[in-house]
């Protein structure tokens, strides 16, 4: 039996925000800067975020409609914005993304998937 396409999106986020946080550990803003392979595996996480987050909002509006404490509409813009202009990407805004906003992320991701996990 397959797993249904939202609990796929919601693991494949959950994935990207762990990988991103394993790969920064430790590391400084400065550090970040001088890694470039840190750099592009953070920025293609964060493209997976986004896009999951777009075939989810795509898919389930409703769902969506009903975590407004998400951001869906930031998600998908940060998506957008290394999907096409990855090498003029401004690193502060991808480090603080991920120092940041993407623990927040996570945390709401395993909050949701409970909560959808329990049929609520």
């Amino acid at each position: 039996m397959t797993r249904p396409r939202l609990i796929v999106y919601l693991d494949e986020m959950t994935q990207a925000c762990e990988e991103i946080g394993q790969f920064i550990s430790g590391m400084t803003k400065h550090d970040f800067h001088a890694e470039v392979l840190k750099q592009r595996a953070v920025g293609m996480n964060l493209l997976i975020i986004g896009e999951a987050a777009t075939q989810l909002a795509d898919i389930y509006p409703d769902f969506t409609v009903d975590h407004p404490e998400m951001a869906w509409a930031e998600m998908r813009g940060m998506r957008n914005r290394i999907a096409h202009g990855y090498l003029s990407i401004n690193l502060d805004t991808v480090w603080m993304t991920a120092i940041k906003a993407v623990p927040e992320l996570l945390f709401q991701l395993r909050m949701l998937r409970q909560i959808h996990a329990r049929g609520e």
